[in-house]
């Protein structure tokens, strides 16, 4: 339990900080979710985007979110006829 103000106000920040990361990533991982269901281009472009965001905010590492995409567009291209 912080005493000092300056520790109270960093466990604040931090919490509220949490909250935006969690939102982000639970945000990113359900349009994995939707993507993996139904792989489309617009869908791959806009999950991209997402995981670049994620990776740019050290939410998933920048390898992580590399890794993804890359798996994700070779799902993408072995479903397209």
């Amino acid at each position: 339990m912080p005493i000092i103000k300056s520790a109270k106000k960093k466990e604040r920040q931090d919490k509220k900080r949490r909250a935006i990361n969690l939102r982000q990533k639970q945000k990113t991982l359900e349009l994995i979710r939707s993507y993996r269901k139904k792989p489309t281009p617009l869908a791959l472009r806009k999950l991209s985007s997402a995981l670049d965001l994620t990776a740019k905010k050290h939410i998933f590492h920048s390898k992580k979110a590399a890794r993804l995409k890359s798996r994700l567009s070779k799902l993408l291209k072995k479903k397209s006829p």
